[in-house]
């Protein structure tokens, strides 16, 4: 019998070992941390056999083959000694992808994916079409594979740059890049250019009756595309020039033309406003239309789509101040869109654990709308000092109780209290959800 080895058992570890259980491997996971009960639970159910808090390398490095979870960085000491002795090491995305016949729309970017993501799902469960949303929205590939047993026509993957790493042979049929610039780079020794890289691996296995959408507004992404081996047909989008774009913008409206045939409707018509879900909608827009989905049902779907949880989200209106829940936003570029969505004076609450940060980026639109931070973390030493000049009220907690009534104290009619935090948030969170949640909760109570 295949012996499969897990290594992670959070959400994508614990669906690779369902699946692989399912279709006949011997599993064994390990997990040098702790399992969350909910998937302790999950695994005792298959009858997996599993562990926490140690690797035990003879369990481990007899496999015939790993599967690395996304949050594990290759630079473990595990890792390290399963490739020593030559096991192949896989992504729970390629090794889901061979249990599935289903056409893949890929998604990755820094910013924009999950918003993205669920709005080309939305386009084409509107056109009737045999869809799932997997990845890293929503349930795992593998849990998704492993709980169907018919298979859809149709995924739609949110793909992190940790997913795509270790990506050889998964081919996705539309891969879509919404942008790049610098985050986690923790993991990647600090190198942009690893960084880079690894976005580019959504394309690796692209042959060419595929499709490759990218931002030609995006500076990292036009200096790099050139030196990728891309076989996918190129189909660009910009809201700055029309040259050569399959999606633009133009006098107010959006045009997206393919196959000799053009959708437009007006930026005003969209259900998602802003300069950032422009370029989201025409991305979801070309990907419906890669596989012939209706003009009509195209418009349609971005005039009725509800925005996703935690992403610019509005929360409440007390005494004439807004609330918006904005914790999805973990890197800085995703807090320079917000800030830049916003219209009213802004106290901004930011903080969390900051994953090289670079917040030069931010200091022109804070200097134009912040009238106050709020920092909310563990250390805010970096925010402090680089703000310290620019925003003359600046404030340090390290409770979303007090972090909000400190908004509220500071707050005048017609002004936006914006939890946008640029950081991740493990410092006092369990994840970005967790921190929304509270401020929600915390906003209610006012």
């Amino acid at each position: 019998m295949n012996r499969l080895v897990i290594i992670g058992g959070g959400e994508s570890g614990v669906g690779a070992a369902v699946l692989a259980k399912r279709k006949g491997y011997e599993v064994f996971l390990s997990d040098k941390g702790g399992l969350k009960n909910k998937y302790k639970e999950v695994l005792k159910n298959e009858k997996i056999d599993f562990e926490e808090g140690t690797h035990t390398e003879e369990k481990i490095l007899n496999a015939k083959e790993v599967v690395k979870s996304p949050g594990v960085p290759d630079k473990v000491e595990i890792i390290k000694k399963i490739r020593s002795k030559g096991i192949p090491v896989i992504s729970e995305i390629e090794f889901a992808g061979r249990y599935t016949h289903a056409k893949i729309i890929g998604i990755t970017g820094t910013n924009g994916k999950t918003t993205t993501t669920l709005l080309t799902h939305h386009i084409f469960k509107k056109a009737g079409l045999n869809v799932r949303v997997a990845g890293n929205v929503g349930k795992s590939f593998a849990m998704s594979i492993a709980e169907n047993e018919k298979d859809c026509d149709y995924y739609v993957l949110e793909l992190s740059s940790f997913q795509l790493d270790g990506l050889d042979k998964f081919r996705v049929n539309t891969a879509i890049l919404t942008n790049i610039t610098p985050d986690h780079l923790d993991r990647y020794d600090y190198k942009l250019e690893n960084y880079i890289q690894s976005k580019f691996l959504i394309t690796k296995a692209q042959v060419a009756d595929d499709y490759f959408i990218y931002c030609a507004d995006d500076t990292l992404t036009i200096e790099n595309i050139a030196e990728q081996n891309i076989r996918a047909q190129q189909l660009p989008f910009s809201i700055k020039k029309t040259e050569g774009m399959t999606g633009y913008i133009q006098n107010e409206q959006f045009f997206i033309n393919l196959y000799k045939t053009t959708t437009n409707m007006f930026i005003r018509d969209l259900a998602l406003q802003g300069k950032h879900n422009q370029y989201n909608s025409m991305a979801a827009a070309i990907a419906a239309r890669t596989v012939d989905i209706a003009d009509e049902v195209i418009k349609e779907s971005l005039s009725d789509f509800e925005g996703i949880e935690h992403r610019l989200e509005k929360v409440a209106k007390v005494r004439g101040v807004e609330y918006i829940n904005d914790s999805k936003a973990t890197n800085v570029n995703s807090t320079w869109y917000a800030l830049e969505c916003m219209s009213e004076p802004v106290i901004w609450i930011v903080g969390g654990v900051d994953k090289g940060n670079n917040y030069d980026e931010l200091k022109e639109v804070v200097g134009q709308k912040v009238k106050a931070i709020i920092c909310l973390g563990v250390d805010n030493s970096k925010i402090v000092q680089a703000f310290k000049d620019i925003v003359p009220i600046i404030e340090e907690t390290q409770s979303m109780e007090r972090a909000v009534k400190l908004g509220y104290q500071m707050g005048k009619k017609g002004d936006v209290v914006l939890l946008s935090p640029a950081c991740a948030s493990f410092d006092l969170f369990e994840n970005y959800e967790e921190r929304g949640t509270q401020f929600k909760m915390m906003v209610r109570e006012l």
